[in-house]
């Protein structure tokens, strides 16, 4: 289970400039739109000083980190979702996505075009939004068909999941992005054959100059207001630096961004957000001193299924967990040591694991 976080937004946002800060993988970047045909993908390691504190506990021979996959496609144009663009192609790609974050320019540039006469960061997300509506609209009408065809042979087996479609497609073509509608039992399990964008969890991406950090200046505030008024996250960060940044020597880029008033890198507050967005929590196994891992885990999830996260052979075979909070092991400085002050625990199969917890799983092969 890898997080996947899908990079949306207009062209000449500075998404492809983002996606190689975040994954140092080189995707190509220019300043015309569609740069970016086919889509970009990488998968970097989550940075977490827990994990690094256990493994100077353990020494181990390997140090595994959390991964999260990052994909960014090509700009968004207004009309994408009727192919404006090559945009149902372009659409298609963060289908598969967990969450999205929509990259919003908040930056003056007379060197990078903007798809715009003005630079409006609320005008672009509503543009990119409207688009993410009705794509989703048309597959709804899709569904509906596909269902209509089958009630014409029973129609009472399917009057509730044709009513429920109609009930999500009209409030599509009112306008509503479905992660914020309240929708009911019966349209969520209409819903789920079909692969909506604007159900997805989103976050916000203000794109600033290097001279509006930390803050991000006025065109972020507007971001972030609106962000508020719709319960919804704003990251504020300048790609272009984060990507100069990721060439230099970590000691030099941390000093920098401290002048900066920075406290965490850009990959660093994305993690935050995505966990957050998707309520992920980070467990860790050590396997003798061979390997310390990091493992993501949805919030709520017990011993049982975290065992399934590490091997299918862990879950069926599941006796029992032993537990230590990263924090009781921090502060013991060795497993036999929390052992022996009774930190460590055993846990069956339905304890739900906590952020931070050290698990070794018990089973039969």
């Amino acid at each position: 289970m890898v997080l996947q976080l899908g990079l949306v937004g207009l062209p000449n946002v500075g998404k492809s400039t983002l996606f190689n800060a975040l994954t140092q993988a080189g995707a190509t970047v220019a300043n015309y739109p569609f740069t970016t045909i086919d889509p970009n993908v990488g998968v970097v390691p989550v940075p977490d000083p827990r994990l690094e504190r256990i493994a100077e506990i353990v020494r181990p021979q390997q140090i595994v980190p959390a991964t999260l996959r990052v994909v960014d496609i090509a700009g968004l144009v207004k009309g994408a979702s009727h192919g404006e663009g090559l945009g149902n192609q372009f659409l298609s790609h963060i289908r598969a996505v967990d969450a999205v974050a929509m990259v919003v320019r908040c930056f003056a540039d007379e060197n990078v075009a903007h798809v715009t006469p003005t630079l409006d960061p609320i005008e672009d997300i509503e543009t990119v939004q409207l688009e993410l509506i009705l794509s989703d609209l048309e597959l709804v009408e899709r569904q509906l068909e596909r269902v209509r065809g089958r009630a014409k042979a029973n129609p009472r087996e399917f009057a509730g999941e044709l009513q429920a479609l109609e009930s999500v497609a009209e409030r599509l073509r009112g306008g509503v992005v479905l992660r914020r509608a309240d929708l009911g039992d019966a349209e969520r399990d209409a819903i789920g054959p079909v692969d909506l964008l604007t159900v997805k969890p989103l976050v916000y991406v203000a794109n600033v100059n290097e001279d509006d950090l930390p803050q991000g200046g006025p065109l972020a505030q507007r971001v972030r207001e609106y962000a508020e008024g719709q319960n919804e996250a704003t990251v504020v960060l300048c790609a272009a630096l984060d990507a100069e940044l990721a060439s230099w020597e970590p000691d030099d880029a941390r000093a920098y961004a401290e002048e900066l008033g920075i406290e965490s890198s850009g990959l660093e507050r994305f993690i935050e957000v995505g966990y957050a967005l998707l309520d992920y929590i980070t467990f860790f196994t050590t396997t003798g001193a061979k390997e310390v891992r990091a493992w993501n885990l949805l919030r709520g999830q017990t011993a049982l299924e975290a065992a399934g996260r590490i091997h299918t052979d862990m879950e069926r075979g599941f006796i029992r967990a032993e537990v230590v909070s990263y924090e009781a092991l921090d502060r013991a400085g060795s497993i036999a040591q929390a052992r022996e002050l009774g930190a460590l625990r055993l846990e069956g199969r339905d304890y739900v694991v906590q952020d931070g917890d050290v698990l070794h799983i018990r089973f039969n092969v």
